[in-house]
């Protein structure tokens, strides 16, 4: 099964890494958009409260966590009527991605489209299930081609690019006219920095509809939850009750201290809002000083990167950063479409942002 998955993209940052490290005062690694910061004590104190509970938790998760993310979804991002029922935890929105099409039951002959620059996980969830990956921006690029299942990414992951109203609205529109489904991935929905990023459930988008529509929520980056494995699954009905069928019988279950923190995190909003500044005052202090060695950031308007160019190869750029002790990401990673640009993260602490500002400044 394996041989049909492309080479894990980190493992080969090995040599670049190992110069990065050779830097005198060490190593400022900007490459995986892992939280750094503190876990809040709230949530810290509800993880501890659900491991009490001794039975097995419901593969749907708890009615009070089911709540907590429908009113979050209307109260952090405009989407009123969300039935609780229409939610289902994930046990991080990773493992949704990479196994929604096989979940589908979308197998051989089916199609899944993916954006240009992309997550590496859409095309893998694709390959897994022996589906076929296209990528695409502009879905009249696809012509009467059948599809299944249409990906979208905004805030984008690795460009930081957002999709207004207008564009959500035409995908929907073409989806639906073909009979497909739309999963949007929304991890980066509550960290944008200029403008506003709809989410697909937006009644703007989607007049209140959610027929065929999945949007695809993750804790790990409002939340610094990535090693809970937190997410969720908010949409369609039906879909989700297939989803739900399907997880049941797997035994894909988040386990309940992770529910009781995760019921905790979407019902306080203090939190997410000083991890937001937090990031916000780290892309401040990053971004100038990326843009004064001469690089282009191009999009980056919300989420956790700073996408940017030399306009030449993207492992080149990798190594004029790693002599200089920082380890970024080629924008291979993402596709073809990311080959001149590397991706630069903000997940780091904020002396080891200030200390890599302070080597690009020099």
């Amino acid at each position: 099964m394996t041989s049909r998955l492309p080479v894990f993209p980190w493992d080969t940052l090995a040599g670049a890494r190992s110069r990065a490290a050779e830097y005198p005062v060490g190593l400022v690694d900007l490459t995986v958009g892992a939280p750094v910061d503190e876990v809040d004590p709230g949530i810290r104190a509800a993880l501890a409260e659900g491991a009490a509970f001794p039975g097995y938790p419901a593969t749907h998760g708890t009615a009070e966590l089911r709540s907590a993310a429908a009113a979050a979804m209307e109260r952090r991002f405009g989407v009123p009527g969300v039935d609780p029922t229409s939610i289902l935890p994930v046990i991080g929105t990773k493992e949704i991605v990479a196994g929604l099409p096989a979940q589908l039951d979308l197998g051989a002959g089916s199609t899944v489209v993916i954006p240009e620059v992309a997550y590496p996980t859409y095309e893998v969830g694709a390959l897994l299930a022996g589906a076929r990956a296209v990528r695409a921006d502009s879905l009249t690029q696809l012509g009467p081609e059948k599809v299944d299942l249409v990906y979208i990414n905004s805030p984008s992951n690795p460009t930081g690019k957002v999709l207004g109203v207008d564009h959500l609205r035409k995908v929907v529109g073409w989806a639906r006219e073909r009979g497909a489904i739309v999963a949007s991935d929304e991890c980066y929905l509550g960290l944008v920095w200029e403008g506003e990023a709809p989410s697909i459930l937006d009644p703007r988008v989607c007049d209140g509809d959610f027929s065929n529509l999945l949007a695809l929520h993750s804790l790990s980056k409002s939340s610094s939850l990535a090693g809970y494995r937190a997410g969720f699954v908010a949409g369609d009905p039906e879909l989700v009750a297939e989803l739900l069928a399907v997880r049941k019988h797997a035994g894909m279950i988040v386990p309940m201290p992770v529910q009781t923190a995760m019921t905790h995190a979407l019902t306080d909003d203090a939190h997410v809002d000083a991890q937001r500044e937090r990031y916000r005052a780290r892309r401040a202090l990053l971004a100038p000083a990326v843009e004064s060695v001469g690089l282009r950031i191009e999009n980056s308007e919300a989420g956790l990167y700073l996408w940017a160019s030399r306009d030449e190869p993207g492992r080149a750029t990798v190594d004029w950063f790693a002599e200089r002790g920082i380890l970024v990401a080629p924008g291979e990673f993402y596709g073809p479409r990311g080959e001149k640009f590397v991706r630069i993260a903000l997940t780091a602490t904020d002396e080891a942002v200030a200390e890599a500002a302070r080597r690009l400044e020099r």
